[in-house]
């Protein structure tokens, strides 16, 4: 804004990501009403350049140490231009100063609701659809699971389901996820055995955005495979989410920058011969969680852990084996059950653990051991879009440490990730 209307930006000298303290300096719309008397709010940054200079008219309303001009606006043609992001889980009081902008000075009524959501979605699907049949990637997770209701709400037996055993997926995945949808669902699921397939076309292959695109493609070929043995299939459905589009540079204005690229955004193939719906593609995972139990999901199905795509095939960094993919299933099924079982599940928004490439020494007995390490990552989020690693009890690590040095083999040593984000991923991958 302050560029194209006559201000300077330029890069700074001091970065801001994560956490920075801004300092209000003068009474603005944004920030009426909010409930402090503070001279300061705690936010989320994510920026390496700054406003300078403002354009005409414009005034500043905010500032922090190493970005002068935090907030300006322009009151007589209600322009306002923040540096911190007042739309993260992080930012003190950002629901408030975005609820201000939109009901206040915006007059947007309050609309954007679960149900209303619910009710456009499966108007629009029917539209899009018509009497066409849609073959879903079924992976258990929340995305593809909420998918899987709304689809099955707006079209019923037009849907099918594949679910995709690719060899990278967690601990008897693939019984939970067709029993829970078949039996307690009703909806139809069809399973394929495709473990060979991914590690073969994996093999050799160490770049993580290689990874991503050779599973996505993989995905795609045997849906395409699934999708020639039924009558009428013209759609492929996915449960892409907003942060995905935005970490992909896929969004509608075409100027974001890659930071990973999701299976389901860049590793489909340009000849795909099945049209793409993504009912979820604008919303955030708080949403999507909101839309399932509205549907009726059950509370442990809408409150899972997030599962990536690619599934394994990101959290064990560099080349991919199967060896390695039953090591790290089975110390991240040590890691979620303990979760459980000790009640810090639902305290934490994303729990994994990443299998790291590299031995280490250890002592196993009266023996030397050489094995591989374990990494273990618990953030806490709302958005997705940034997130703060988990303080668990380091009682808790200690004995999820124990139980998997000596429960899984292979496994000699095991760390626990600090890192926030930004600036890290919350996948390492």
């Amino acid at each position: 804004m302050a560029g194209k209307l006559g201000g300077k930006v330029s890069k700074s000298s001091f970065r801001e990501f994560g956490y920075q303290e801004v300092n209000l300096v003068q009474d603005c719309p944004l920030l009426k009403n909010l409930e402090t008397n503070k001279s300061a709010i705690k936010t989320w940054t994510s920026h390496g350049d700054r406003v300078e200079s403002i354009p005409e008219n414009f005034s500043i309303f905010a500032s922090s140490s190493n970005a002068p001009i935090a907030g300006m606006m322009d009151l007589e043609k209600k322009y306002f231009g923040l540096q911190f992001h007042p739309e993260v889980t992080h930012t003190e009081f950002g629901k408030e100063i975005i609820e201000n902008f939109v009901n206040d000075i915006c007059r947007c009524p309050k609309i954007w609701l679960a149900e209303n959501i619910i009710k456009d979605h499966i108007e629009k699907i029917k539209r899009t659809v018509g009497s066409e049949k849609v073959l879903l990637g079924l992976s258990g997770g929340v995305d593809s699971s909420v998918v899987a209701v709304l689809l099955n709400e707006a079209i019923g037996d037009q849907l099918t389901c594949v679910f995709v055993d690719n060899g990278l997926l967690r601990l008897n995945e693939g019984d939970a996820v067709v029993d829970m949808f078949n039996k307690n669902l009703g909806v139809k699921v069809i399973r394929v055995d495709a473990q060979d397939k991914f590690f073969t076309a994996l093999s050799g292959v160490d770049d993580p955005e290689q990874k991503r695109k050779i599973i996505g493609k993989t995905f795609i070929d045997v849906f395409n495979r699934e999708a020639s043995k039924i009558k009428n299939v013209h759609w492929l459905a996915q449960g892409t989410i907003y942060p995905d589009v935005i970490e992909s540079a896929d969004s509608s204005t075409g100027k974001a920058h890659v930071i990973k690229s999701h299976h389901n955004v860049g590793g489909l193939p340009k000849d795909m011969k099945l049209k793409l719906i993504e009912p979820l593609r604008n919303l955030f995972k708080d949403e999507v969680r909101k839309i399932g139990i509205e549907l009726g999901l059950n509370q442990k199905i809408v409150n899972r852990h997030p599962f990536p795509g690619p599934g394994l095939g990101v959290r064990i960094l560099g080349e991919v084996h199967k060896e390695y993919a039953d090591i790290l299933r089975k110390a991240d099924a040590v890691f979620i059950e303990e979760l459980e079982r000790q009640g810090l599940y639902d305290q934490v928004s994303q729990a994994f653990a990443v299998f790291l490439p590299v031995r280490s020494v250890g002592v196993m007995g009266d023996g030397r051991s050489y094995d591989y390490v374990i990494a273990l990552r618990a953030v806490e989020t709302v958005d997705f879009m940034t997130a703060k690693w988990s303080k668990l009890p380091f009682e808790f690590l200690d004995y999820v440490s124990t139980r998997i040095m000596n429960e899984v083999s292979g496994v000699s040593r095991v760390t626990y990730d600090i890192s926030s984000k930004p600036p890290s991923t919350i996948e390492w991958e």
